[in-house]
């Protein structure tokens, strides 16, 4: 089932998604999250795919957010579809003119009732996730530095910067295979690692978690080199007793070995979009160990990881502003006093003269003393 509204407001959606699982014979859909994608023209048809896939094994209401040109008047379009090879809902929202400013004010009467919030930005992202105004909404935040066109490396280190609990990236779930391979190699072999290294191309945010968290988990220098690909093509850790290796040329089937045991082939297949996703919606709490290696990948690049980095800009402002007003403050002289006026003095009937505010009884008697 397919609907669409043109020139149409959150209210006007929420009441259609309501008519259209009531005509589908479903009023309730046992949904378990809200999935936000928000994408563009050009890739919402992958981006959604995916999200549907997805929901297959996380039924839930995906919501595509694509924002047009922030000129001209207001206006929102959508498209709802029931049932088109998903299990939940699907509501694609075009904006255009001041509600592409805002988009957190359409999407937050569309989210469902007590249930989690997930929000993916399938290609470029905002530099700090958690305070755009629709990742703010969500629990879970999810981007994927491997869809960046240029500055992979660039643009993986400033997420690490910019990190805070619920950030994660697809170039993290992406090594998840490789890490479960070496954590085995070591409980078959555990023997004391003195070095290592990762060979991947040259610009890949997966390369660089993956050295860092190695780097972080066994107290090494981790070397990072390039190949040709694809992705990662090698991984070695060096021990006293021989090297355990990692190598995979083909992006497909891996060669494992580790000393003292013959070589195995190992199936080490590059995942598509909607596996990493289905994996990253099994937990929605923070990622404990991915903190921990995006700190690891800022020690490494030199750069100083901010967790609230709202909050530093503010306090600088604020502390700038005071520097500021305490400077003036210096600068301008301090307004002179002003002398206390001499009292009024009048003169009685008997002409002498008294303070104002005196009795010339009380003065006379003062001045016959």
């Amino acid at each position: 089932m397919a609907i669409e509204l043109s020139g149409t407001n959150a209210g006007k959606v929420a009441s259609a998604l309501l008519l259209a699982r009531r005509k589908a014979g479903s009023p309730t859909m046992g949904m378990v999250m809200t999935f936000v994608v928000v994408t563009d023209e050009g890739d919402h048809y992958d981006a959604l795919r995916s999200a549907r896939a997805v929901s297959r094994e996380h039924p839930s209401r995906i919501i595509g957010v694509i924002r047009r040109s922030a000129r001209g008047a207001a206006n929102l379009d959508a498209e709802i579809k029931i049932g088109d090879g998903g299990a939940g809902e699907q509501v694609l929202l075009r904006m255009s003119g001041e509600l592409a400013k805002h988009p957190e004010s359409v999407v937050l009467p569309l989210l469902l009732a007590d249930s989690p919030v997930v929000i993916w930005w399938p290609g470029k992202a905002p530099d700090d996730p958690a305070e755009d105004p629709l990742g703010s909404l969500a629990q879970r935040r999810i981007t994927d530095m491997a869809a960046v066109s240029r500055g992979r490396a660039a643009a993986m280190l400033q997420q690490a910067q910019n990190y805070q609990p619920g950030n994660t990236d697809l170039s993290w779930t992406r090594i998840t295979p490789w890490r479960a391979l070496l954590a085995a190699a070591l409980d078959q072999y555990p023997a004391k690692v003195t070095g290592g290294e990762v060979a991947a191309e040259r610009s890949n945010p997966s390369a660089d978690l993956l050295t860092a968290w190695l780097s972080d988990r066994l107290g090494v220098t981790i070397d990072r080199t390039v190949s040709k690909g694809p992705g990662i093509t090698r991984v070695c850790l060096c021990t006293g007793g021989g090297d355990i290796e990692i190598s995979r040329p083909d992006g497909v089937l891996a060669d494992f070995s580790i000393p003292n045991a013959p070589n195995r082939p190992v199936a080490l297949k590059r995942r598509e979009t909607a596996e990493l996703l289905a994996e990253e919606l099994r937990r929605l709490d923070p990622d404990d160990i991915y903190d921990d290696t995006v700190k690891r990948l800022c020690k490494i690049a030199g750069r100083k990881p901010s967790a609230t980095p709202s909050l530093s800009v503010k306090s600088t402002q604020e502390s700038e502003a005071s520097s500021d007003e305490t400077s003036a403050a210096k600068r301008t002289p301090s307004a002179p006093t002003a002398k206390k006026a001499s009292p009024r003095r009048r003169t009685t009937k008997s002409g002498r003269t008294t303070k104002a505010g005196k009795s010339p009884t009380k003065a006379t008697k003062k001045s016959s003393r």
